[in-house]
């Protein structure tokens, strides 16, 4: 498979790690970005090819990569347009850009992949949600699955309008959980332990509850109950935190987010 990126950032930097020498030779993949430093790093470590503005290398591409940011996305949709000649797949990781605007932009061009990824992706460990436009053919469908794979795991969704829950949950969601680990290192200090103690025993617990949800057949509220016990510490801290409203406020604040993500939609795609 002939890969190309438009972008060299640091989910395009992650996913060509995950794809070098394992769905595609790094030789055959082209990395487009204006950054010489970034394209210079790529070509070292994983013997891809390089340009610093779209040209017609794309052209002989199955796959091209968007990973701009959104704001720059029109302008290059429009670059990228005469390219389009092998009828390649295109994938976006673009936070915001429907799919519909961006077919739009590439004079109706069909055969897009939307995806949102989320930031554990640059150690292996992300969850990528997805969703294809009908002219995505099962084929195109099962290389944006390998193409995203190559980070984590993928959710393929039933339609676009799903994109921006998906946001809301895992895109932003690595944000949540820092925030989370930063209460319990305060926490911890305020108590007596040293910054560094906070630090370990915050981040081992966090990893290690999520890996024991991860490989457990049960629901997460029973693996919660089972270290409740009435009257006990862990009892106190959620009596606490459900008096604060706590859980409520959590899923006030996705919701919240999710409805930026519409917001931004209809910004970037206006016009």
């Amino acid at each position: 498979m002939k890969i190309a990126f438009i972008g060299g950032g640091n989910m395009a930097s992650a996913l060509i790690a995950g794809l070098a020498g394992k769905l595609a030779a790094g030789a055959d993949i082209h990395v487009v970005d204006p950054n010489a430093d970034a394209l210079a790093r790529l070509k070292a470590q994983y013997g891809v090819s390089a340009s610093g503005a779209i040209d017609g290398a794309l052209g002989a591409c199955d796959a091209i990569v968007l990973a701009v940011k959104p704001q720059q996305m029109r302008e290059v949709a429009a670059a990228l347009l005469p390219h389009l000649t092998g009828a390649p797949l295109i994938l976006s990781i673009a936070a915001g850009i429907r799919a519909a605007d961006l077919s739009r932009w590439l004079g109706g061009y069909g055969a897009i992949v939307r995806t949102m990824p989320n930031t554990p992706a640059l150690i292996g460990l992300g969850i990528t949600g997805m969703v294809a436009m009908a002219g995505v053919s099962a084929a195109q469908k099962a290389a944006a699955d390998g193409i995203m794979k190559a980070v984590g795991q993928t959710v393929w969704l039933d339609g676009e309008d799903m994109i921006d829950p998906v946001t809301a949950v895992s895109g932003s969601g690595p944000a949540y959980v820092f925030y989370f680990i930063e209460a319990m290192q305060q926490a911890a200090e305020e108590l007596g332990l040293s910054a560094q103690q906070g630090k370990q025993l915050a981040l081992a617990t966090f990893t290690g509850a999520a890996q024991l949800a991860a490989q457990s057949d049960e629901a997460v509220s029973v693996l919660r109950e089972r270290v409740t016990s009435k009257g006990g510490t862990t009892y106190a801290a959620l009596r606490s935190m459900e008096d604060s409203g706590v859980k409520e406020k959590v899923v006030a604040a996705i919701k919240a987010a999710a409805a930026r993500g519409k917001e931004l939609g209809d910004e970037l795609g206006a016009g």
